[in-house]
């Protein structure tokens, strides 16, 4: 039997709630060492529950993955677009949307961050068109914010860097977020306050000296 695909605009409750259990029981364990029965004490159901939505822990992986990464291009593609404002104003909000995310939806975000190692366990993956769909999703992400830094090269406001070089230490402190960060322990002040030292901090070490 294969895999149901998950469908992002018409998965039902059922699907979305595995995704939850598994997001967080990923987050708990590691992607090695959390077993399908994991994701369903998670859950509070039997693992027959998840099998008739996925075949394997992988596939569970692959979807929670997805979902971390959708949200995020689906939070900051608008603001990378606004023609109305400058470039660095634009990345500003960009980044600061960015570690939001990396709070308040601590555990899908997590394991997207784990899949940074998924070259390690690529041949446990049933559904390879999902994994290269992840690595699209990656480099279009990481693309935007090149993009954006270019324009602000352009417009003389940030420093002559490579802008794909540039964004990877980014993103490389953003995501750091997800394993410092304990969302039991935040509140909505607290995620403001992160968000907007970390936007100072990008932009700022990217900004054009005046002297």
């Amino acid at each position: 039997m294969s895999a149901r695909r998950l469908s992002r605009s018409g998965s039902g409750p059922g699907q979305r709630e595995i995704l939850e259990a598994a997001a967080i029981a990923f987050t708990r364990s590691g992607y090695e060492a959390t077993t399908i029965d994991d994701i369903a004490d998670q859950l509070g159901a039997t693992k027959g529950r998840v099998y008739h939505y996925y075949r394997a822990k992988a596939d569970i992986f692959l979807d929670v993955v997805l979902t971390g990464m959708e949200e995020l291009i689906a939070g900051v593609q608008p603001l990378a677009t606004g023609a109305d404002i400058s470039a660095v104003d634009r990345l500003w909000r960009m980044v600061h949307h960015h570690a939001g995310l990396m709070m308040t939806r601590n555990s899908f975000q997590r394991v997207a961050v784990q899949a940074v190692e998924l070259h390690r366990i690529r041949e446990q993956f049933s559904r390879h068109e999902v994994l290269q769909k992840v690595v699209a999703l990656r480099d279009q992400y990481e693309q935007m914010f090149a993009d954006v830094i270019e324009e602000g090269k352009r417009e003389g406001l940030l420093r002559d860097v490579d802008p794909r070089l540039a964004t990877k230490p980014a993103l490389g402190a953003l995501n750091w977020i997800t394993i410092w960060y304990d969302p039991e322990r935040g509140d909505y002040a607290t995620v403001q306050r992160v968000a907007n030292e970390y936007a100072d901090f990008v932009v700022n070490g990217l900004r054009r000296s005046r002297t």
